[in-house]
Protein backbone atom coordinates (compact mmCIF):
# COMPACT_ATOMS: atom_id res chain seq x y z
CA UNK A 1 0.00 0.00 0.00
CA UNK A 2 1.51 3.56 -1.12
CA UNK A 3 0.96 6.50 0.78
CA UNK A 4 0.83 9.91 -0.26
CA UNK A 5 1.90 13.61 0.39
CA UNK A 6 -0.63 15.16 -1.14
CA UNK A 7 -4.13 14.31 -3.35
CA UNK A 8 -5.14 16.87 -5.54
CA UNK A 9 -8.63 17.01 -7.82
CA UNK A 10 -8.57 17.22 -11.52
CA UNK A 11 -10.32 20.71 -12.12
CA UNK A 12 -13.50 22.59 -11.54
CA UNK A 13 -16.86 21.28 -11.54
CA UNK A 14 -17.88 20.40 -15.03
CA UNK A 15 -21.91 19.73 -16.29
CA UNK A 16 -22.16 18.48 -19.23
CA UNK A 17 -25.12 16.67 -21.45
CA UNK A 18 -24.57 12.76 -23.37
CA UNK A 19 -27.50 11.90 -25.70
CA UNK A 20 -28.18 10.08 -29.17
CA UNK A 21 -27.94 12.88 -32.19
CA UNK A 22 -31.11 11.07 -33.84
CA UNK A 23 -33.62 8.07 -33.24
CA UNK A 24 -37.04 6.77 -34.69
CA UNK A 25 -40.03 7.02 -32.97
CA UNK A 26 -41.15 4.23 -30.90
CA UNK A 27 -37.84 4.20 -29.75
CA UNK A 28 -36.51 4.11 -26.13
CA UNK A 29 -33.60 5.87 -24.91
CA UNK A 30 -31.52 7.49 -22.25
CA UNK A 31 -30.07 10.93 -21.88
CA UNK A 32 -27.75 11.36 -18.97
CA UNK A 33 -26.26 14.92 -17.03
CA UNK A 34 -22.77 14.33 -16.22
CA UNK A 35 -21.49 15.82 -12.84
CA UNK A 36 -17.78 16.16 -12.61
CA UNK A 37 -15.75 17.12 -9.13
CA UNK A 38 -18.34 18.56 -7.15
CA UNK A 39 -21.42 17.14 -5.45
CA UNK A 40 -24.84 18.65 -6.69
CA UNK A 41 -28.01 19.64 -5.66
CA UNK A 42 -31.10 21.18 -6.70
CA UNK A 43 -31.40 19.58 -10.21
CA UNK A 44 -33.68 21.10 -12.92
CA UNK A 45 -34.52 19.46 -16.10
CA UNK A 46 -36.67 20.58 -18.66
CA UNK A 47 -39.38 18.39 -20.47
CA UNK A 48 -38.34 16.78 -24.00
CA UNK A 49 -40.54 17.72 -26.80
CA UNK A 50 -41.71 15.18 -29.02
CA UNK A 51 -40.77 12.79 -26.19
CA UNK A 52 -42.30 11.01 -23.16
CA UNK A 53 -40.26 10.52 -20.06
CA UNK A 54 -40.28 6.97 -18.76
CA UNK A 55 -38.30 6.54 -15.94
CA UNK A 56 -35.76 9.26 -14.25
CA UNK A 57 -33.38 10.19 -12.91
CA UNK A 58 -31.20 6.94 -12.26
CA UNK A 59 -28.34 8.45 -9.92
CA UNK A 60 -24.83 6.80 -9.83
CA UNK A 61 -21.37 7.84 -8.76
CA UNK A 62 -17.80 6.86 -9.73
CA UNK A 63 -14.88 7.61 -8.23
CA UNK A 64 -11.02 7.43 -10.20
CA UNK A 65 -7.73 7.95 -8.90
CA UNK A 66 -4.39 8.37 -11.19
CA UNK A 67 -0.65 9.05 -9.96
CA UNK A 68 1.46 11.37 -12.52
CA UNK A 69 5.69 11.80 -11.25
CA UNK A 70 4.71 10.48 -7.86
CA UNK A 71 1.39 12.66 -7.19
CA UNK A 72 -1.76 11.26 -7.32
CA UNK A 73 -4.99 13.08 -7.93
CA UNK A 74 -8.65 11.91 -8.02
CA UNK A 75 -11.81 12.56 -10.06
CA UNK A 76 -15.36 11.84 -9.33
CA UNK A 77 -18.10 11.91 -11.49
CA UNK A 78 -22.43 11.71 -10.54
CA UNK A 79 -24.32 10.95 -13.55
CA UNK A 80 -28.38 11.40 -13.81
CA UNK A 81 -29.84 9.44 -16.32
CA UNK A 82 -33.37 10.44 -17.82
CA UNK A 83 -35.01 7.54 -20.03
CA UNK A 84 -37.50 8.21 -22.74
CA UNK A 85 -39.47 7.28 -25.57
CA UNK A 86 -39.59 8.89 -29.29
CA UNK A 87 -42.96 9.97 -29.94
CA UNK A 88 -43.37 12.48 -32.56
CA UNK A 89 -41.15 13.18 -35.65
CA UNK A 90 -39.07 16.13 -36.09
CA UNK A 91 -36.43 18.15 -34.96
CA UNK A 92 -36.43 19.21 -31.40
CA UNK A 93 -33.80 20.16 -28.80
CA UNK A 94 -32.85 18.92 -25.19
CA UNK A 95 -32.91 21.57 -23.43
CA UNK A 96 -30.27 22.70 -21.06
CA UNK A 97 -30.43 21.44 -17.54
CA UNK A 98 -29.28 23.10 -14.34
CA UNK A 99 -27.50 22.25 -11.00
CA UNK A 100 -26.02 23.58 -8.10
CA UNK A 101 -22.56 22.90 -7.44
CA UNK A 102 -19.71 24.69 -4.76
CA UNK A 103 -22.83 27.27 -4.62
CA UNK A 104 -22.73 28.33 -8.23
CA UNK A 105 -25.58 27.01 -10.77
CA UNK A 106 -24.20 25.11 -13.39
CA UNK A 107 -25.92 24.44 -16.56
CA UNK A 108 -25.55 21.89 -19.82
CA UNK A 109 -25.35 22.73 -23.31
CA UNK A 110 -28.41 22.59 -25.83
CA UNK A 111 -28.08 19.51 -27.59
CA UNK A 112 -30.05 19.25 -31.27
CA UNK A 113 -31.99 15.73 -31.41
CA UNK A 114 -33.84 14.75 -34.66
CA UNK A 115 -36.76 11.71 -34.44
CA UNK A 116 -37.22 9.79 -37.59
CA UNK A 117 -39.93 8.68 -38.87
CA UNK A 118 -40.57 4.79 -38.39
CA UNK A 119 -41.48 3.55 -41.68
CA UNK A 120 -43.68 -0.21 -42.07
CA UNK A 121 -41.76 -2.90 -41.20
CA UNK A 122 -38.74 -0.93 -39.98
CA UNK A 123 -35.90 -3.25 -38.35
CA UNK A 124 -35.39 -3.54 -35.24
CA UNK A 125 -32.24 -0.90 -34.19
CA UNK A 126 -29.98 -4.76 -33.26
CA UNK A 127 -30.15 -5.47 -37.38
CA UNK A 128 -29.86 -1.48 -38.72
CA UNK A 129 -25.91 -0.79 -40.23
CA UNK A 130 -23.98 -0.02 -36.51
CA UNK A 131 -23.33 3.59 -36.14
CA UNK A 132 -20.20 4.28 -33.72
CA UNK A 133 -22.13 6.70 -31.88
CA UNK A 134 -25.90 4.64 -31.35
CA UNK A 135 -25.30 2.04 -28.65
CA UNK A 136 -28.68 0.63 -29.83
CA UNK A 137 -26.80 -0.87 -33.15
CA UNK A 138 -23.99 -2.20 -30.90
CA UNK A 139 -26.32 -5.11 -29.38
CA UNK A 140 -24.26 -8.28 -28.40
CA UNK A 141 -26.60 -10.50 -30.53
CA UNK A 142 -24.83 -9.66 -33.41
CA UNK A 143 -21.58 -10.52 -35.06
CA UNK A 144 -18.91 -8.04 -35.02
CA UNK A 145 -17.96 -7.71 -39.46
CA UNK A 146 -15.16 -7.20 -40.92
CA UNK A 147 -16.37 -3.37 -41.83
CA UNK A 148 -16.65 -2.89 -38.41
CA UNK A 149 -13.46 -2.93 -37.19
CA UNK A 150 -10.68 -2.72 -38.89
CA UNK A 151 -6.68 -1.65 -39.29
CA UNK A 152 -5.46 -0.06 -42.37
CA UNK A 153 -1.90 0.67 -43.80
CA UNK A 154 -1.62 3.81 -45.38
CA UNK A 155 1.04 4.76 -48.03
CA UNK A 156 1.49 8.37 -49.29
CA UNK A 157 2.73 6.98 -52.11
CA UNK A 158 2.23 4.15 -54.91
CA UNK A 159 5.07 4.52 -56.87
CA UNK A 160 8.70 5.81 -55.56
CA UNK A 161 12.24 5.73 -56.59
CA UNK A 162 14.94 3.83 -54.52
CA UNK A 163 15.72 6.07 -51.43
CA UNK A 164 12.80 8.18 -51.84
CA UNK A 165 11.17 8.84 -48.76
CA UNK A 166 7.28 7.42 -48.33
CA UNK A 167 4.84 8.21 -45.63
CA UNK A 168 3.32 5.45 -43.81
CA UNK A 169 0.92 5.23 -41.30
CA UNK A 170 -1.31 2.28 -39.16
CA UNK A 171 -4.65 3.13 -38.59
CA UNK A 172 -7.24 1.45 -36.46
CA UNK A 173 -11.06 2.16 -37.74
CA UNK A 174 -14.26 1.50 -35.47
CA UNK A 175 -17.86 1.34 -34.95
CA UNK A 176 -17.44 0.10 -31.13
CA UNK A 177 -15.43 1.25 -28.22
CA UNK A 178 -12.12 -0.82 -27.86
CA UNK A 179 -11.64 -2.40 -24.21
CA UNK A 180 -7.97 -4.00 -25.01
CA UNK A 181 -6.05 -3.85 -27.93
CA UNK A 182 -2.77 -6.58 -28.31
CA UNK A 183 -0.98 -6.57 -31.70
CA UNK A 184 -0.03 -10.31 -31.77
CA UNK A 185 2.31 -9.56 -35.48
CA UNK A 186 3.52 -6.31 -36.58
CA UNK A 187 3.68 -5.26 -40.05
CA UNK A 188 7.16 -6.16 -41.42
CA UNK A 189 9.04 -3.94 -43.44
CA UNK A 190 11.08 -5.93 -45.73
CA UNK A 191 13.27 -4.10 -48.10
CA UNK A 192 12.98 -0.58 -46.46
CA UNK A 193 14.91 1.59 -43.67
CA UNK A 194 12.94 3.02 -41.97
CA UNK A 195 12.41 5.99 -39.19
CA UNK A 196 9.23 6.01 -36.52
CA UNK A 197 7.04 9.10 -34.96
CA UNK A 198 6.34 8.79 -31.61
CA UNK A 199 2.05 8.48 -31.28
CA UNK A 200 0.35 8.47 -28.62
CA UNK A 201 -2.92 5.87 -29.79
CA UNK A 202 -6.24 7.59 -28.66
CA UNK A 203 -9.46 6.94 -30.57
CA UNK A 204 -10.40 10.54 -30.25
CA UNK A 205 -10.99 11.62 -34.28
CA UNK A 206 -14.37 11.17 -36.23
CA UNK A 207 -13.47 9.71 -39.73
CA UNK A 208 -15.69 8.60 -43.01
CA UNK A 209 -13.82 6.17 -45.00
CA UNK A 210 -16.02 4.28 -47.95
CA UNK A 211 -19.35 6.36 -46.88
CA UNK A 212 -19.53 5.24 -43.42
CA UNK A 213 -17.90 6.98 -40.06
CA UNK A 214 -15.59 5.70 -37.95
CA UNK A 215 -13.80 6.38 -34.54
CA UNK A 216 -9.82 6.24 -35.61
CA UNK A 217 -7.02 6.01 -33.73
CA UNK A 218 -3.20 5.95 -35.23
CA UNK A 219 -1.26 2.83 -34.47
CA UNK A 220 2.09 3.93 -35.90
CA UNK A 221 3.22 6.20 -37.83
CA UNK A 222 6.73 6.07 -39.38
CA UNK A 223 8.44 7.22 -42.87
CA UNK A 224 10.04 4.41 -44.90
CA UNK A 225 13.03 4.40 -47.28
CA UNK A 226 12.95 1.39 -49.89
CA UNK A 227 16.73 -0.02 -50.30
CA UNK A 228 16.08 -2.15 -53.68
CA UNK A 229 13.85 -1.69 -56.75
CA UNK A 230 10.69 -3.64 -57.84
CA UNK A 231 7.57 -4.45 -55.96
CA UNK A 232 8.18 -4.17 -52.49
CA UNK A 233 4.82 -5.04 -49.92
CA UNK A 234 4.61 -4.52 -46.56
CA UNK A 235 2.98 -7.64 -44.81
CA UNK A 236 -0.26 -7.50 -43.19
CA UNK A 237 0.05 -7.49 -39.24
CA UNK A 238 -2.56 -9.49 -36.55
CA UNK A 239 -4.25 -7.97 -33.82
CA UNK A 240 -6.39 -9.38 -31.04
CA UNK A 241 -8.99 -7.14 -29.62
CA UNK A 242 -12.40 -7.03 -27.46
CA UNK A 243 -14.84 -4.73 -28.49
CA UNK A 244 -17.83 -3.48 -26.48
CA UNK A 245 -21.39 -4.50 -27.17
CA UNK A 246 -24.68 -3.95 -24.92
CA UNK A 247 -26.89 -6.33 -23.92
CA UNK A 248 -30.96 -4.75 -23.25
CA UNK A 249 -31.63 -6.17 -20.11
CA UNK A 250 -35.32 -5.46 -18.97
CA UNK A 251 -36.54 -3.60 -15.78
CA UNK A 252 -40.02 -3.58 -16.07
CA UNK A 253 -41.12 -0.14 -17.54
CA UNK A 254 -37.63 0.57 -19.00
CA UNK A 255 -34.77 -0.94 -20.75
CA UNK A 256 -31.23 -0.66 -19.60
CA UNK A 257 -27.96 -1.47 -21.44
CA UNK A 258 -25.23 -3.53 -20.22
CA UNK A 259 -21.87 -3.49 -21.86
CA UNK A 260 -20.45 -6.97 -22.99
CA UNK A 261 -16.86 -7.61 -24.41
CA UNK A 262 -16.37 -9.37 -27.20
CA UNK A 263 -12.95 -11.07 -28.22
CA UNK A 264 -12.59 -10.69 -32.36
CA UNK A 265 -9.06 -11.21 -34.29
CA UNK A 266 -8.37 -7.98 -36.71
CA UNK A 267 -5.98 -8.71 -39.83
CA UNK A 268 -4.61 -5.61 -41.18
CA UNK A 269 -4.56 -5.38 -45.25
CA UNK A 270 -1.01 -5.33 -46.73
CA UNK A 271 0.81 -1.97 -48.41
CA UNK A 272 2.51 -2.58 -51.82
CA UNK A 273 4.48 0.34 -53.85
CA UNK A 274 6.34 0.06 -57.25
CA UNK A 275 9.71 1.08 -56.37
CA UNK A 276 11.81 2.78 -59.30
CA UNK A 277 15.55 2.38 -60.10
CA UNK A 278 17.65 5.31 -59.61
CA UNK A 279 18.08 6.12 -63.68
CA UNK A 280 21.69 5.09 -65.04
CA UNK A 281 24.27 6.37 -65.82
CA UNK A 282 24.94 7.06 -62.25
CA UNK A 283 26.99 10.64 -62.35
CA UNK A 284 30.51 10.59 -60.87
CA UNK A 285 30.73 11.76 -57.19
CA UNK A 286 26.75 10.34 -56.18
CA UNK A 287 26.74 8.18 -53.11
CA UNK A 288 23.17 7.49 -52.86
CA UNK A 289 21.60 10.85 -51.59
CA UNK A 290 17.70 11.39 -52.78
CA UNK A 291 15.51 14.26 -51.91
CA UNK A 292 16.40 18.02 -52.51
CA UNK A 293 19.72 19.45 -50.90
CA UNK A 294 22.19 22.29 -50.78
CA UNK A 295 25.73 22.23 -49.63
CA UNK A 296 28.07 24.86 -48.17
CA UNK A 297 31.33 24.96 -46.58
CA UNK A 298 33.93 27.28 -44.68
CA UNK A 299 37.30 26.87 -43.39
CA UNK A 300 38.22 28.70 -39.66
CA UNK A 301 40.95 31.39 -39.45
CA UNK A 302 43.02 32.99 -41.85
CA UNK A 303 46.40 32.60 -40.54
CA UNK A 304 47.57 29.13 -40.54
CA UNK A 305 50.69 27.36 -39.10
CA UNK A 306 52.62 24.56 -38.87
CA UNK A 307 51.09 22.24 -35.88
CA UNK A 308 48.84 24.42 -35.40
CA UNK A 309 45.01 22.56 -35.53
CA UNK A 310 42.51 24.16 -38.32
CA UNK A 311 39.10 22.80 -39.16
CA UNK A 312 36.81 23.27 -42.15
CA UNK A 313 33.11 23.07 -41.77
CA UNK A 314 31.26 21.37 -44.17
CA UNK A 315 27.27 21.77 -43.79
CA UNK A 316 24.44 19.43 -45.77
CA UNK A 317 20.71 20.92 -45.22
CA UNK A 318 17.46 19.37 -47.18
CA UNK A 319 14.89 17.37 -47.27
CA UNK A 320 15.05 13.45 -47.96
CA UNK A 321 17.12 10.73 -46.87
CA UNK A 322 19.10 12.82 -44.85
CA UNK A 323 20.22 10.60 -42.48
CA UNK A 324 21.68 7.87 -44.52
CA UNK A 325 23.96 10.66 -46.77
CA UNK A 326 27.56 9.56 -46.60
CA UNK A 327 30.22 12.05 -45.20
CA UNK A 328 32.21 13.85 -48.92
CA UNK A 329 35.52 12.95 -48.93
CA UNK A 330 37.80 16.11 -48.98
CA UNK A 331 40.94 16.45 -50.77
CA UNK A 332 43.45 18.10 -48.58
CA UNK A 333 47.17 18.32 -49.25
CA UNK A 334 49.40 15.15 -48.07
CA UNK A 335 51.29 17.97 -46.54
CA UNK A 336 48.26 17.95 -44.27
CA UNK A 337 48.19 15.30 -41.30
CA UNK A 338 44.11 15.10 -41.08
CA UNK A 339 41.71 13.70 -38.01
CA UNK A 340 38.33 11.29 -38.19
CA UNK A 341 35.56 13.65 -39.33
CA UNK A 342 33.03 14.61 -36.33
CA UNK A 343 29.27 14.64 -37.67
CA UNK A 344 26.36 16.13 -36.18
CA UNK A 345 23.12 15.47 -37.76
CA UNK A 346 19.42 16.78 -36.84
CA UNK A 347 16.44 16.10 -38.29
CA UNK A 348 12.74 16.16 -38.12
CA UNK A 349 9.63 15.26 -39.73
CA UNK A 350 7.62 17.23 -42.18
CA UNK A 351 4.57 15.65 -43.53
CA UNK A 352 5.72 12.36 -45.61
CA UNK A 353 9.02 13.52 -45.49
CA UNK A 354 12.30 13.75 -43.39
CA UNK A 355 14.40 17.41 -43.17
CA UNK A 356 17.53 18.32 -41.43
CA UNK A 357 21.29 18.85 -41.57
CA UNK A 358 24.52 17.30 -41.25
CA UNK A 359 27.48 19.43 -39.93
CA UNK A 360 30.42 17.81 -40.46
CA UNK A 361 33.98 19.26 -38.69
CA UNK A 362 37.34 18.56 -40.74
CA UNK A 363 40.00 19.38 -38.68
CA UNK A 364 43.48 18.72 -40.36
CA UNK A 365 46.77 19.96 -38.86
CA UNK A 366 49.64 21.63 -41.84
CA UNK A 367 52.75 20.28 -41.25
CA UNK A 368 55.13 22.13 -43.90
CA UNK A 369 55.26 25.60 -45.13
CA UNK A 370 54.34 26.80 -47.92
CA UNK A 371 51.35 27.67 -50.10
CA UNK A 372 48.69 25.07 -50.73
CA UNK A 373 44.90 24.36 -51.95
CA UNK A 374 42.32 22.28 -50.39
CA UNK A 375 40.32 21.00 -53.24
CA UNK A 376 36.68 21.62 -53.81
CA UNK A 377 33.71 19.21 -53.39
CA UNK A 378 30.76 17.98 -56.16
CA UNK A 379 27.82 16.87 -54.03
CA UNK A 380 25.63 14.91 -56.22
CA UNK A 381 22.03 14.36 -55.40
CA UNK A 382 18.88 12.44 -57.40
CA UNK A 383 15.60 15.23 -57.46
CA UNK A 384 12.73 12.54 -57.52
CA UNK A 385 10.27 15.25 -58.02
CA UNK A 386 11.98 16.01 -61.25
CA UNK A 387 13.93 12.56 -61.80
CA UNK A 388 17.28 14.07 -62.01
CA UNK A 389 20.64 14.14 -60.82
CA UNK A 390 21.78 17.42 -59.62
CA UNK A 391 25.48 18.65 -59.06
CA UNK A 392 26.27 20.89 -56.19
CA UNK A 393 29.86 22.53 -55.85
CA UNK A 394 31.74 23.84 -52.63
CA UNK A 395 34.95 26.27 -53.26
CA UNK A 396 38.05 25.60 -53.35
CA UNK A 397 40.23 27.21 -50.60
CA UNK A 398 43.88 28.76 -50.47
CA UNK A 399 46.40 28.06 -47.98
CA UNK A 400 49.20 29.87 -46.82
CA UNK A 401 51.53 28.07 -44.19
CA UNK A 402 54.05 29.34 -41.83
CA UNK A 403 56.40 28.45 -39.55
CA UNK A 404 54.98 27.32 -36.10
CA UNK A 405 56.04 28.77 -33.32
CA UNK A 406 55.43 26.24 -30.73
CA UNK A 407 54.92 22.70 -30.53
CA UNK A 408 51.46 21.05 -31.38
CA UNK A 409 49.00 21.60 -28.90
CA UNK A 410 47.86 17.79 -28.38
CA UNK A 411 44.32 17.19 -29.94
CA UNK A 412 41.48 14.52 -28.35
CA UNK A 413 43.12 11.87 -30.90
CA UNK A 414 47.00 12.79 -30.32
CA UNK A 415 45.61 12.26 -26.46
CA UNK A 416 44.21 8.88 -27.12
CA UNK A 417 47.33 7.75 -28.51
CA UNK A 418 49.77 9.03 -26.10
CA UNK A 419 47.46 7.22 -23.18
CA UNK A 420 47.93 4.08 -25.01
CA UNK A 421 51.39 4.78 -25.41
CA UNK A 422 52.14 5.19 -21.97
CA UNK A 423 49.91 2.19 -20.57
CA UNK A 424 52.63 -0.14 -21.66
CA UNK A 425 55.13 -0.64 -18.80
CA UNK A 426 58.43 -3.02 -17.65
CA UNK A 427 57.35 -6.48 -16.70
CA UNK A 428 59.12 -7.41 -13.57
CA UNK A 429 60.13 -11.04 -13.88
CA UNK A 430 60.76 -11.65 -10.10
CA UNK A 431 58.61 -9.99 -7.52
CA UNK A 432 60.88 -7.76 -5.43
CA UNK A 433 59.70 -9.72 -2.10
CA UNK A 434 59.15 -13.45 -3.13
CA UNK A 435 56.26 -15.36 -0.30
CA UNK A 436 57.89 -18.26 1.59
CA UNK A 437 54.67 -20.03 0.31
CA UNK A 438 54.90 -20.42 -3.13
CA UNK A 439 52.40 -23.22 -3.78
CA UNK A 440 49.25 -22.91 -6.46
CA UNK A 441 46.63 -21.19 -5.38
CA UNK A 442 44.25 -24.17 -6.09
CA UNK A 443 46.77 -26.74 -3.71
CA UNK A 444 45.68 -24.08 -0.80
CA UNK A 445 42.42 -24.86 1.30
CA UNK A 446 40.67 -21.78 1.30
CA UNK A 447 40.63 -21.71 -2.28
CA UNK A 448 38.40 -25.23 -2.28
CA UNK A 449 36.02 -22.96 0.92
CA UNK A 450 35.31 -20.27 -1.17
CA UNK A 451 34.79 -22.33 -4.19
CA UNK A 452 32.08 -24.45 -2.27
CA UNK A 453 30.96 -21.17 -0.97
CA UNK A 454 30.36 -19.98 -4.39
CA UNK A 455 28.65 -23.11 -5.62
CA UNK A 456 25.95 -23.03 -2.82
CA UNK A 457 24.98 -19.18 -3.00
CA UNK A 458 25.10 -19.73 -7.15
CA UNK A 459 22.57 -22.40 -6.38
CA UNK A 460 20.41 -20.85 -4.02
CA UNK A 461 20.35 -17.66 -6.00
CA UNK A 462 18.93 -19.88 -9.05
CA UNK A 463 16.21 -21.87 -6.87
CA UNK A 464 15.16 -18.24 -5.47
CA UNK A 465 14.71 -17.03 -9.32
CA UNK A 466 12.75 -20.20 -10.36
CA UNK A 467 10.23 -19.35 -7.78
CA UNK A 468 9.97 -15.53 -8.47
CA UNK A 469 9.73 -16.45 -11.87
CA UNK A 470 6.64 -19.22 -11.66
CA UNK A 471 5.04 -16.74 -8.90
CA UNK A 472 4.66 -14.33 -11.78
CA UNK A 473 3.76 -16.63 -14.35
CA UNK A 474 0.95 -17.76 -12.24
CA UNK A 475 -1.06 -14.50 -12.68
CA UNK A 476 -4.43 -16.50 -11.82
CA UNK A 477 -3.12 -17.39 -8.64
CA UNK A 478 -2.21 -14.18 -7.46
CA UNK A 479 -5.67 -12.34 -8.30
CA UNK A 480 -7.22 -15.55 -6.52
CA UNK A 481 -4.77 -15.02 -3.53
CA UNK A 482 -5.57 -11.16 -3.19
CA UNK A 483 -8.75 -11.66 -4.07
CA UNK A 484 -10.81 -11.39 -0.77
CA UNK A 485 -7.93 -8.29 0.25
CA UNK A 486 -9.20 -6.58 -3.01
CA UNK A 487 -12.51 -7.08 -2.08
CA UNK A 488 -12.39 -5.87 1.71
CA UNK A 489 -10.91 -2.91 0.17
CA UNK A 490 -14.06 -1.75 -1.78
CA UNK A 491 -16.34 -2.97 0.86
CA UNK A 492 -14.85 -0.35 2.91
CA UNK A 493 -15.75 2.08 0.20
CA UNK A 494 -19.47 0.82 0.36
CA UNK A 495 -19.70 1.26 4.20
CA UNK A 496 -19.01 4.64 4.13
CA UNK A 497 -21.50 4.99 1.51
CA UNK A 498 -23.82 3.26 4.07
CA UNK A 499 -22.71 5.22 6.34
CA UNK A 500 -23.96 8.68 4.82
CA UNK A 501 -27.08 6.67 3.91
CA UNK A 502 -25.94 7.09 0.43
CA UNK A 503 -28.55 4.18 -1.26
CA UNK A 504 -27.51 4.97 -5.52
CA UNK A 505 -24.20 5.03 -4.62
CA UNK A 506 -24.37 2.04 -1.76
CA UNK A 507 -25.43 -0.46 -3.87
CA UNK A 508 -23.51 0.50 -7.17
CA UNK A 509 -20.15 0.09 -5.14
CA UNK A 510 -21.29 -3.42 -3.67
CA UNK A 511 -22.14 -4.68 -6.97
CA UNK A 512 -18.89 -3.43 -8.28
CA UNK A 513 -17.51 -4.88 -5.25
CA UNK A 514 -19.21 -8.46 -5.63
CA UNK A 515 -18.83 -8.61 -9.37
CA UNK A 516 -14.66 -7.99 -8.96
CA UNK A 517 -14.23 -10.49 -6.15
CA UNK A 518 -15.84 -13.19 -7.91
CA UNK A 519 -14.19 -12.00 -11.09
CA UNK A 520 -11.03 -12.33 -9.33
CA UNK A 521 -11.82 -15.85 -6.63
CA UNK A 522 -13.51 -17.91 -9.58
CA UNK A 523 -11.22 -16.78 -11.94
CA UNK A 524 -14.11 -15.83 -14.74
CA UNK A 525 -14.16 -12.49 -16.64
CA UNK A 526 -16.53 -10.30 -15.46
CA UNK A 527 -18.86 -10.58 -18.86
CA UNK A 528 -19.38 -13.82 -17.85
CA UNK A 529 -20.60 -14.22 -14.29
CA UNK A 530 -23.97 -15.62 -14.72
CA UNK A 531 -26.07 -17.43 -12.31
CA UNK A 532 -25.46 -20.61 -13.85
CA UNK A 533 -21.33 -19.79 -14.01
CA UNK A 534 -21.22 -18.46 -10.26
CA UNK A 535 -22.94 -21.36 -9.20
CA UNK A 536 -21.26 -23.98 -10.95
CA UNK A 537 -17.74 -22.83 -10.11
CA UNK A 538 -18.33 -22.09 -6.30
CA UNK A 539 -19.48 -25.75 -5.84
CA UNK A 540 -16.43 -26.99 -7.96
CA UNK A 541 -14.31 -25.43 -5.50
CA UNK A 542 -15.95 -26.99 -2.25
CA UNK A 543 -19.15 -23.98 -1.98
CA UNK A 544 -22.47 -25.52 -0.91
CA UNK A 545 -25.51 -25.08 -3.23
CA UNK A 546 -27.00 -22.79 -0.42
CA UNK A 547 -23.44 -20.38 -0.42
CA UNK A 548 -23.90 -20.31 -4.23
CA UNK A 549 -27.83 -19.43 -4.33
CA UNK A 550 -26.76 -16.70 -1.21
CA UNK A 551 -23.54 -15.23 -3.71
CA UNK A 552 -26.31 -14.84 -6.47
CA UNK A 553 -29.24 -13.65 -4.75
CA UNK A 554 -26.92 -10.68 -3.22
CA UNK A 555 -26.10 -10.01 -6.89
CA UNK A 556 -29.69 -9.63 -7.84
CA UNK A 557 -30.28 -7.35 -4.46
CA UNK A 558 -28.26 -5.05 -5.36
CA UNK A 559 -29.22 -4.65 -9.09
CA UNK A 560 -32.68 -4.51 -8.29
CA UNK A 561 -31.71 -1.81 -5.66
CA UNK A 562 -30.10 0.35 -7.99
CA UNK A 563 -33.74 1.30 -9.73
CA UNK A 564 -35.99 0.43 -6.94
CA UNK A 565 -36.52 2.76 -3.70
CA UNK A 566 -34.67 0.68 -0.91
CA UNK A 567 -35.04 1.34 3.05
CA UNK A 568 -31.53 2.17 5.63
CA UNK A 569 -32.31 -1.40 6.88
CA UNK A 570 -31.91 -3.38 3.84
CA UNK A 571 -29.02 -1.52 2.92
CA UNK A 572 -27.72 -3.41 6.48
CA UNK A 573 -28.78 -6.56 5.71
CA UNK A 574 -26.75 -6.66 2.32
CA UNK A 575 -23.57 -5.42 3.57
CA UNK A 576 -23.66 -8.11 6.36
CA UNK A 577 -24.80 -10.81 4.17
CA UNK A 578 -21.76 -10.14 1.30
CA UNK A 579 -19.35 -10.22 4.49
CA UNK A 580 -20.16 -13.12 5.28
CA UNK A 581 -20.20 -14.63 1.84
CA UNK A 582 -16.99 -13.24 1.01
CA UNK A 583 -15.38 -15.18 4.14
CA UNK A 584 -17.44 -18.48 3.19
CA UNK A 585 -15.86 -17.95 -0.21
CA UNK A 586 -12.33 -17.24 1.33
CA UNK A 587 -12.56 -20.77 3.44
CA UNK A 588 -13.50 -23.14 0.04
CA UNK A 589 -10.39 -24.56 -2.09
CA UNK A 590 -8.68 -21.88 -4.59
Amino acid sequence: MALFAAVGVSGAPNFTVKGPGSVYAGEKFPVTYRLTDADGSDLKVSALEGCSLLFGPSTSRSQSYQIVNGRASSQSATEYTFYYRAEKEGTYTIPAATIVADGKRLSTQPQKLTIHPAPDGRQPASQRPVQYDDASTQTAERKVKSDDVFVRIILSKNTAYEQEAIGCTIKLYTKYSISSFLPTKQPAFDGFLIQELDVQPALNEVETYNGQEYRTAVLKKCIIFPQKSGKLTINSGNYDLSVVQYDNVNMGMFQVRQPVETKIKVVSNSGSIDIRPLPSPKPEGFTGAVGTFSVDSRLVGSNFRTNDPATLIYTISGTGNIKYVKEPVIDFPSEFEQYTPKSDIQTSIAGNDVSGTITIDYTFVPQSVGNFTIGGDKFVYFNPSSGNYVTLTTPSYPVKVAKGLSTPSATADQKEIENKNSDIRHIYLQPKHPLSDTRPVMERNWYWMLYVLVVLAAGTYAGINRRKARLEANVEGRRVAKAGKVARGRLKQARALLDKADADGFYAEMLRAMQGYLSDKLAIPVSQLSRDNIAAVIEKRGGSPELAAEVNSILDDCEMARYTPESSSKMDTVYDRSVNAIDKLEKTKA
